[in-house]
């Protein structure tokens, strides 16, 4: 059992694309600025000209954290896991889970790359992976 995201209308176009194991970022149409988490208007230009855009899923480690202790019953079986800020390569930032490698290799300025875990029919949940052999 895992915890499920809270899907908005803001938001649901990210979901979709995450079922599709792709990764979607919204870019603004009036200065190209990516932004995440989505919002209503460009932090920028503050143009509510918004699209969706498909990112390369590759990117690094920005800053992280192991977790040691359950921050709800449901985690409890499945500590320690890493919690990382990762910059994708096309500039925006990311918080999500790094899966596939020993909490103590990963690192910062680690190359990683998007998978996906389905959690039933409407939702993936966008995680990371070591791009390369970890270490």
């Amino acid at each position: 059992m895992r915890i499920l995201p809270g899907v908005s209308d803001l938001t649901a176009p990210y979901w979709r694309a995450a079922r599709q194991h792709r990764l979607d970022i919204q870019r603004c149409r009036a200065c190209g600025r990516l932004q995440h988490p989505p919002g209503p208007s460009c932090p920028r230009c503050h143009s509510s000209e918004l699209e969706w855009s498909t990112m390369s899923g590759r990117g690094e480690i920005y800053s992280f954290t192991v977790v040691h202790h359950p921050v709800h019953p449901v985690t409890a079986g499945h500590l320690p896991y890493v919690v990382a800020l990762v910059e994708l390569e096309e500039g925006p930032r990311l918080v999500a889970n790094v899966r596939r490698c020993p909490v103590e290799a990963v690192r910062v300025g680690m190359p990683v790359s998007v998978c996906f875990e389905d959690l039933g029919e409407e939702i993936a949940l966008p995680q990371f992976e070591p791009a390369g052999p970890p270490g």
